[in-house]
């Protein structure tokens, strides 16, 4: 793995490249993205993955990778330009890609503005609140969310982060009902540390869960897309989005083992099945560079 600095006008980005570029076997790149994952989580992915050339980076003012536009929000717009310029600088597109979480949502954001650039997008469980039939409900508990963090600093905000993943089905009465969950009941910390730029519980991230699909420049452009989902997801928000996103495109989602993170291993403290699922992911790459459904 080889370590690299891209300068843009308003951004010094991190990417790392496992393999030749470009390729020997005639195989595009495989990039993996994620939002606020940077590239350090797909480390147990990408080793699955040792016959093909993969890159992954830190989205700007994430990890390694820094920021001059004087912004701290995490816009997947921006992300998708910064994602086509990484492209454009590996001189190596059109490449496939599979996007996490908000990265699947920047994958989404960069098809549509620049489908020239990918051949193949598998967007995993993207969080897109926006798409949702009870999205004003949704966007109640997000705010529930921030207002948690704000209050009481990253243990609650996180307490009410899960209590909102794990929550089955809509966002009824009966979700904002619950009392707040407390922290130490999920082993964390429940004193304030005094910071408030958490990029996953603060406000930093809402154009990513906010983002509406271009769904006509999604479906004019000749990339295959995938819209993917953890089994054990089923009836928590992250599958609803990911099934409202695949309905707005006209498909179903494609269900991958384990969970939202499910391609880590233990360094994510909630590990998943990379084996079982970088198989899947090779299986839905494969059959979509030979042209199947």
């Amino acid at each position: 793995m080889t370590t690299h600095m891209l300068t843009t006008r308003e951004a010094e980005l991190a990417y790392d490249v496992r393999g030749p570029v470009p390729t020997v076997d005639g195989r595009p790149p495989l990039l993996m993205i994620g939002q606020p994952m940077t590239a350090d989580g797909f480390g147990a992915l990408a080793a699955r993955f040792p016959d093909r050339t993969v890159i992954t980076y830190d989205p700007r003012g994430l990890g390694r990778s820094s920021r001059s536009d004087g912004r701290t929000d995490h816009d997947p717009t921006v992300q998708a330009g910064d994602v086509h310029a990484l492209i454009q600088a590996l001189g190596a597109g059109p490449v496939e890609l599979f996007g996490s979480s908000g990265g699947a949502v920047v994958a989404l954001a960069l098809v549509a503005a620049y489908p020239d650039d990918v051949t193949t997008v598998v967007a995993h469980e993207p969080p897109l609140l926006a798409a949702l039939p009870d999205a004003p409900a949704a966007e109640r508990a997000r705010a529930g969310v921030l207002a948690a963090y704000d209050k009481s600093g990253w243990g609650a905000g996180m307490a009410a982060f899960i209590a909102m993943t794990s929550w089955q089905g809509a966002y009824t009465d009966a979700y904002f009902a619950e009392p707040a969950p407390d922290p130490a009941a999920f082993g964390l910390p429940t004193e304030d540390d005094g910071s408030r730029d958490d990029p996953l519980l603060s406000d930093r991230s809402w154009a990513v869960s906010g983002h509406q699909l271009d769904v006509g420049a999604l479906a004019a452009a000749s990339t295959r897309i995938v819209i993917a989902v953890g089994e054990e997801s089923q009836g928590v928000v992250t599958w609803r989005t990911s099934e409202a996103a695949a309905a707005l495109l006209g498909q179903r989602p494609t269900v991958f083992p384990s969970h939202h993170g499910g391609f880590t291993d233990g360094e994510s403290g909630y590990p998943g099945k990379p084996d079982e699922f970088a198989l899947r992911l090779r299986e839905v790459l494969d059959n979509a560079a030979s042209g199947g459904s």
